[in-house]
């Protein structure tokens, strides 16, 4: 191949996009040959800054590669062999309904981002813009490939790939974030490590751990470590996650914030739970005022604060600092997707520590339709996931009814049913209660109403 068009949607976003349009200007393969970047966002003004850094990014680099950017979707996938997706509208607004509301009703969900109902109502509201995107590419470059990050990563692969006919693959970094704690547990450095993993998004689990170099199974130093380790510390990142090594004898990833989100029994062991987006609602409304509380991800995150010091801002990513960055200092990122462009475009074989795609059969015991995390091999002729042994009954069972949740979901959208919608809620471990989770499903659809599907009792 000697021209290529990579388009990123999504791409005014001030994290994801730097990072995958440095991923492709530092790949000397993909700039050796005619190679088009397309940006595209619904925002002009931050789809102009992703655009003037990635031709600075290039100008620093001496790469001459065509950057275009477009708020068309048409125009962004006219002649695209990869298209690469990270989007969200007004995230932090949503996800912090997603996050409360719920939890008014009963419901014990320790997230609201992929499991539990907000991860139900996070995927009607992105499901509508994806399967657009999916659908737009049906038409215009059916044979690309969509490479997607945006969340809830496995409900919105798997309704992609049962309702449309292009080729999909969802990516996440949480099994980077598990090797970071087995390195931690074990005492030993991450590139020591040697692991199998598989499951669902969010909900994966360490099958093998051994040593790179001798290949010894590492699981009983890991049951010895764990059994002398400090229970509180770091506790809202592992805490939960020993339990359930102790219990299914197996280590899960990537830690309790996400794990909790399909276990009803979960809450104890996110001590920053009531942290994350609080507020006061005798004296605030933040969905009225917008003002959206801060985001705490785990109580690890927040540090010492004084009582009547000023806070400093919180600190976000300006994508104008990577103007700045001096060439000598550009790293890959730890992302797949260039990698994976890179091996699909020249034929270079790479092995995927996972990847989030149908199951087919590769994991024992979870339905055929369903989207599982599992490794691949990806090669000039695609992506190929591994066959893999069957996970314990329990994490089986648990994992099979997420995957009847995201088939309800999915109907519920098709079907623009509230009633599919409710037996999709009701079926989720952390609901309790009918009289509940039908006022939640309608104050939700009242709240959201200006973003979600039509949903009709």
């Amino acid at each position: 191949m000697h021209k290529i068009k990579i388009t990123i949607i999504g791409a005014g976003s001030a994290s994801f996009a730097p990072l995958t349009i440095r991923d492709a200007l530092l790949n000397s393969k993909l700039c050796g040959i005619d190679l088009e970047l397309c940006l595209m966002d619904i925002l002009e003004t931050p789809l102009n800054l992703s655009a003037d850094y990635a031709r600075a990014v290039a100008n620093n680099l001496g790469r001459t590669i065509m950057v275009t950017s477009t708020t068309t979707l048409e125009r962004a996938l006219t002649g695209a062999a990869f298209v690469i997706t990270a989007i969200e509208k007004d995230r932090y607004y949503y996800w912090s309904q997603d996050f409360h509301i719920p939890r008014k009703y009963g419901s014990s969900q320790i997230y609201g981002e992929n499991g539990g109902p907000g991860g139900i109502f996070h995927t009607l509201r992105n499901l509508p813009p994806m399967l657009e995107i999916a659908r737009a590419m049906e038409r215009i470059c059916p044979d690309a490939w969509l490479i997607n990050y945006t969340n809830p990563e496995a409900k919105l692969v798997e309704a992609i790939l049962n309702l449309t006919r292009i080729r999909c693959i969802g990516l996440c970094h949480g099994i980077g974030m598990g090797l970071e704690q087995l390195s931690q547990l074990l005492q030993l450095p991450i590139d020591d490590l040697e692991v199998t993993a598989c499951g669902l998004n969010h909900f994966g689990w360490f099958q093998s751990i051994k040593d790179k170099h001798t290949g010894q199974d590492l699981y009983p130093l890991l049951r010895d470590k764990e059994g002398q380790a400090d229970w509180l510390a770091n506790w809202d990142e592992i805490a939960f996650s020993r339990i359930l090594l102790r219990i299914y004898g197996l280590y899960p990833y990537p830690g309790a914030n996400h794990i909790g989100e399909y276990v009803r029994w979960s809450e104890p062991f996110l001590a920053g739970q009531m942290m994350q987006y609080f507020y006061d609602p005798a004296t605030q409304n933040p969905w009225q005022s917008k003002k959206i509380p801060e985001f705490v991800y785990s109580v690890a995150a927040i540090k010492a604060r004084p009582l009547f010091a000023p806070q400093p801002p919180i600190e976000k990513l300006s994508i104008t600092q990577g103007f700045t960055i001096p060439t000598a200092e550009m790293e890959p990122s730890s992302e797949l997707a260039i990698p994976i462009i890179e091996s699909i475009t020249f034929n270079t074989p790479r092995k995927l520590l996972t990847v989030n795609a149908l199951n087919n059969g590769s994991i024992p015991g979870l339905p055929a339709d369903m989207a599982v995390e599992l490794p691949a091999t990806v090669d000039g002729k695609g992506i190929h996931t591994h066959k893999m042994e069957g996970l314990p009954t329990a994490v089986t069972e648990m994992i099979r009814i997420q995957g009847a949740i995201s088939k309800l979901v999915t109907e519920a959208y098709v079907e623009q049913s509230r009633n599919k919608l409710l037996q999709a809620v009701l079926l989720d471990p952390t609901m309790h209660s009918y009289n509940n989770a039908v006022s939640m499903i309608n104050e939700m659809c009242e709240i959201q109403n200006h973003i979600l599907p039509p949903l009709h009792w």
